[in-house]
């Protein structure tokens, strides 16, 4: 039986912990082995996990960043003793999502890599592998990623790091260490990604764009008013955003500003808010925290009539496609990947931070009705975004390189 480890910061969680769940199944159903290693926020798998270090391995790396801007070279014993497992395994594919956010070391992995020379496949989900430090950088227009980055106008964003710049010696770090690998295929997303991979100093790698897939026996559209009921929004016309982290470059800012706009009988609800976030919203848009259940996401997408995507940097932009899956419309920014994912049938592309194009394009979508649009926004889902579809390309993949190898 052939043997996929899958290494990503959280597993059957969030966007990216949900994508490598279900590539384990899909894998599992063609009758691999699928294992998952992951650094925290453990939740049911279909994979056998492996937890790479403790809690406190975390805390320490996390405390590496923001002294000495050292993200990625923390918990080097916690990765150790998980390349000792990993060892003992033997897997045939190696496939990393994000290997940042406090949890593994780059050098003990990539030193691994190259010296068991297994094929590696390599989903981007951000561009944190290309630059010194951030992991993204169109919303403030830097290029330094291009050639040489120092000096990052972001090193107090994610990973933070209060004191030391060290992005210089970062970029030189990955550059050499990412580039060791003889047996290493990059999948982006997004086509935007990857032209953004192509202008990198992974540029000469084999690329091969994999979009991400959405379940849609969960995300479809419902009857059910629980969403509607529970905060008394029934006859409401709800704009939606939803987020994992409601950063500065999500919109949220945009958010607020369309709230001053709007006729009374719109509502804003957001998605993925933090306790203090929701504390200092206006009184017209109603936050809610973070959620997991994705059967409760999707009566919130069913309940919408537009979802709003208002963020200016998405390598892809899964909630518009969850959104289509669930009959609802979409607006995005014309902005990196999120007008590859819509077209006239489905919703409308505004330019980046044009309120007043976002309320006349929400009177557009208001004025035909969300069911205008469902089907064919049902239809686009179904068509090229349905996750048995996308994820059997990187059981293809696998298999091509498998072969190739022999």
């Amino acid at each position: 039986m052939k043997i996929l480890l899958q290494i990503n910061s959280v597993v059957n969680s969030g966007s990216t912990g949900r994508i490598a769940e279900e590539i384990g199944q899909t894998a599992i159903a063609a009758g691999w082995e699928s294992y998952i290693a992951y650094g925290r926020n453990e939740r049911p798998s279909s994979s056998k996990l492996i937890k790479i270090g403790t809690d406190k391995d975390i805390k320490l790396h996390g405390l590496q960043t923001r002294l000495f801007d050292r993200h990625g070279l923390g918990s080097k014993d916690a990765t150790t003793a998980f390349i000792r497992k990993v060892e003992d395994i033997k897997p045939d594919i190696v496939h990393l999502h994000n290997i940042h956010g406090y949890y593994i070391n780059m050098e003990v992995l990539f030193h691994y890599l190259k010296k068991v020379n297994v094929p590696v496949v390599w989903t981007f989900h951000d561009c944190w592998p290309i630059t010194g430090h951030c992991s993204y950088f169109t919303f403030i227009g830097c290029e330094k990623w291009k050639t040489q980055c120092y000096e990052c106008p972001q090193k107090r964003g994610y990973p933070a790091s209060y004191f030391i710049d060290r992005s210089k010696k970062n970029y030189n770090l990955k550059k050499e260490l990412f580039n060791s690998l003889s047996n290493l295929t990059l999948v982006p997303v997004s086509q935007w990604l990857s032209g953004i991979l192509k202008e990198s100093f992974l540029q000469n790698y084999p690329i091969k764009v994999i979009n991400n897939g959405i379940n849609t026996e969960v995300f479809k559209p419902s009857l059910s008013s629980d969403f509607r009921n529970k905060y008394g929004l029934k006859d409401k016309f709800i704009l939606l955003g939803v987020a994992s982290v409601w950063e500065e470059r999500k919109g949220l800012k945009d958010f607020i500003e369309l709230s001053k706009l709007l006729d009374s009988d719109c509502q804003i609800v957001l998605v993925g808010l933090t306790k203090k976030q929701i504390e200092q919203l206006p009184e017209n848009i109603l936050g809610i925290e973070r959620t997991e259940n994705v059967e409760e996401l999707a009566d919130i997408y069913s309940s919408a009539d537009i979802v709003l995507n208002l963020s200016y940097e998405e390598t892809f932009g899964l909630t518009t496609i969850e959104g289509f899956a669930c009959g609802t419309p979409g607006i995005v920014y014309n902005a990196t990947a999120s007008p590859e994912l819509i077209d006239k049938s489905t919703g409308l592309i505004v330019e980046p931070g044009d309120i007043n194009g976002i309320v006349e394009s929400i009177n557009k979508i208001k004025e035909n009705g969300k069911q205008y649009y469902s089907d064919a926004c049902e239809s686009r889902a179904h068509k090229f975004y349905k996750k048995e579809d996308r994820y059997k390309e990187y059981i293809d993949l696998y298999e091509s390189l498998l072969k190739r190898r022999k």
